[in-house]
């Protein structure tokens, strides 16, 4: 006998995404139309008798980096020939999509305010950077006339604006180093795990239609420096970050189980959301009491397993945040497993470095294929995680075409715990972590060093060291736990090995 499902249960009916792989002097769509072709597509995927369209209750666009409109989610339903009456657009970060989806659709959904939400974005990056670069500006519709700031939720720390600490490449690569001296692994053996780690992703992405990249990489391409593939932020190269000019587009639709019954969904192809949760780490690099490793993703983890009742060897198919290696990394680490070992690959889309990182919106691509992957292996569970900012905001969700008891948001949110962060500091201190920025003319520029201060109550500094000799000794050998001098010289802390 069936189990009876609670028709409040949220289950995602539609899916869609797109990518324009275009030549020469092509371009493509604006992502106002973009989004309208993906939530069509979407909506005709859920293969319902009834009209998913004019269902749609709640609307919610992704934030576009692309583009400034200036009505963003009601110019997407003008253009669908909808009326959503709850609308609204996001702000940004990795984890914006599925934490759209589940902390404000399907709760919606659940307490009974929504039947059938749409989250979709779109970005044209690479086709705004071909047209600039040509000298030109895009031609597209319903810009806003009002030019708004970029929606940082948090306002850059002094000392990261003096120090330069803006890049992710640079933040994310930074946690990783910290990472491989606390577990005592020599400098190139890391890097060597790390290009066995995101070669088998390329090869996903290079058999994903929906790829941004469609090549598969050896290891030891991956990680070593050449012209095309230049080191960015030691020990980072090119081509293992994650690309953000990408042209492409993705829509999720979710309903109701009784709006699906409703609209004559087909059984088969519904996937429920089992369990998700969401946590903020400290907000600036330097205040994380541990570098090399995220309480909230450990958190995060073990309350999404807990609330399906899952373990770890209970997931079929994984989607982990890849923007950089080390938030693959504290994945694992916080999942206990070892990437290079698993029997099953760390994501079904081949990873943002491969697959295309669409800005804030990757994690619509990674459900839109997760979904496909479920409706192929039913009965299944898949994860798929997201990574926001500084590695500062963490999100992971359950899925599975099976429906059962729906669990959101079960980690409590206390304040992070922090370090103290010193502006300026002269003396002795402690390599906490560090990163070497390089140029495009390949070479080393500068190097970005978190240091822990002695006596200052466990206070952190960062300080840059721009010597030559100093940069190639940062890359040749583990500095993290090493002593150095820092000056202040300005607003800056300058360290000297």
């Amino acid at each position: 006998m069936a189990t009876a499902v609670d028709p409040r249960t949220p289950c995602i009916i539609g899916v869609a995404q797109r990518t324009w792989h275009l030549a020469g002097d092509e371009q493509a769509p604006e992502p106002l139309a973009m989004l309208t072709e993906v939530v069509a597509a979407a909506a005709a995927d859920a293969e319902a008798k009834g009209d998913v369209l004019r269902a749609v209750d709640l609307l919610r666009v992704v934030y576009c980096m692309s583009w400034p409109y200036d009505d963003p989610p009601g110019r997407l339903a003008e253009a669908l020939g909808i009326e959503p009456r709850d609308r609204a657009y996001t702000g940004i970060g990795g984890t914006v999509p599925q934490q759209t989806l589940w902390g404000d659709a399907a709760t919606a959904i659940l307490e009974g305010r929504s039947d059938v939400a749409v989250v979709t974005g779109a970005e044209a990056l690479d086709t705004v950077r071909r047209i600039k670069k040509a000298g030109e500006r895009p031609a597209w519709s319903f810009r806003d006339p009002e030019r708004k700031p970029f929606p940082y939720e948090a306002p850059f720390h002094p000392s990261e604006v003096a120090h330069e600490v803006f890049q992710a490449w640079l933040t994310f690569a930074v946690r990783d180093i910290a990472r491989r001296g606390q577990l005592g692994v020599e400098p190139e053996e890391y890097r060597r795990r790390m290009g066995e780690l995101l070669a088998p992703m390329s090869e996903i992405a290079a058999t994903n239609p929906h790829a941004w990249f469609q090549e598969a990489h050896d290891a030891a391409s991956l990680i070593t420096p050449t012209r095309e593939n230049r080191l960015i932020g030691y020990p980072y190269t090119k081509q293992m970050v994650s690309i953000m000019d990408v042209d492409m587009a993705a829509a999720v639709i979710v309903a109701s189980h009784e709006a699906a019954d409703r609209l004559g969904m087909p059984q088969e192809r519904r996937v429920y959301l089992r369990s998700s949760a969401y946590m903020l780490d400290a907000t600036y690099v330097a205040e994380h009491p541990d570098l090399g490793r995220s309480p909230a993703m450990h958190a995060v983890f073990r309350s999404v397993l807990e609330g399906a009742g899952a373990g770890i060897d209970d997931i079929a198919h994984l989607d982990l945040y890849s923007c950089f290696a080390s938030s693959l990394h504290f994945a694992a680490d916080a999942l206990g497993i070892d990437l290079l070992t698993l029997d099953r690959p760390p994501t079904v889309t081949g990873g943002l470095p491969f697959a295309g990182g669409a800005a804030s919106n990757y994690l619509a691509h990674a459900l839109a294929t997760m979904v496909g992957v479920l409706r192929e292996d039913p009965g299944t569970l898949g994860l798929v995680s997201g990574v926001g900012m500084h590695m500062t905001k963490h999100g992971a969700a359950l899925y599975s075409t099976e429906p059962g008891p729906v669990s959101i948001g079960l980690v409590p949110m206390p304040e992070p715990e922090t370090v103290p962060i010193v502006d300026h500091h002269d003396g002795p201190a402690t390599v906490a972590a560090y990163s070497v920025v390089h140029g495009r003319d390949l070479g080393p520029e500068w190097a970005l060093l978190v240091v822990d201060l002695p006596g200052v109550g466990g206070a952190r500094a960062y300080a840059r060291v721009e010597d030559p000799d100093a940069l190639v000794a940062l890359e040749a050998e583990e500095w993290v736990g090493r002593t150095v001098t820092l000056t202040t010289d300005g607003d800056r802390n300058r360290a000297s090995l």
